[in-house]
């Protein structure tokens, strides 16, 4: 089943704020990346709260596909630009505020955790959910 708004909410932030979490906790505590800190859980936290407002762009693009799907290429490409988007109001433009001077925000580990944690959520939604939660499918995306 195609997924409604509500669901790709849902699923996006129980998807991030759990495997995106555990994904950014080595780079938050100096395991990975650098400078450690907590700045990759403000850009997660970034992530999720621009993607509710991403979602809703992608919720009306799906409608006018003839099959009302959202393929796994869509996916990638909605990563792609949602990284753009958080880089550039993060590191170029220094619209969101970080606690961090984004002269030390280093993009290569900007872009490795934002690359890792992208992965293991698509991935995760692709596998773990449907194990998990095995309606979820069936409910448009809506685990509740």
């Amino acid at each position: 089943m195609t997924p409604t708004l509500f669901g790709r909410w849902q699923t996006r932030l129980l998807l991030l704020f759990t495997v995106g979490l555990l994904i950014s906790l080595p780079f938050t505590i100096g395991l990975v990346g650098s400078p450690p800190g907590n700045v990759y859980f403000w850009i997660l936290s970034y992530v999720a709260t621009f993607g509710l407002g991403w979602d809703i762009l992608y919720d009306q693009i799906q409608k006018y596909r003839w099959d009302r799907d959202w393929p796994a290429i869509y996916q990638l490409f909605a990563g792609i630009w949602e990284f753009i988007f958080i880089i550039c109001a993060v590191k170029i433009f220094g619209f969101l505020p970080i606690p961090i001077a984004k002269e030390e925000l280093l993009l290569f580990w900007v872009f490795f955790h934002y690359i890792t944690v992208w992965l293991a959520v698509f991935l995760a939604s692709q596998s773990i959910m449907r194990i998990l939660f095995v309606r979820w499918r069936f409910r448009g995306g809506e685990w509740l």
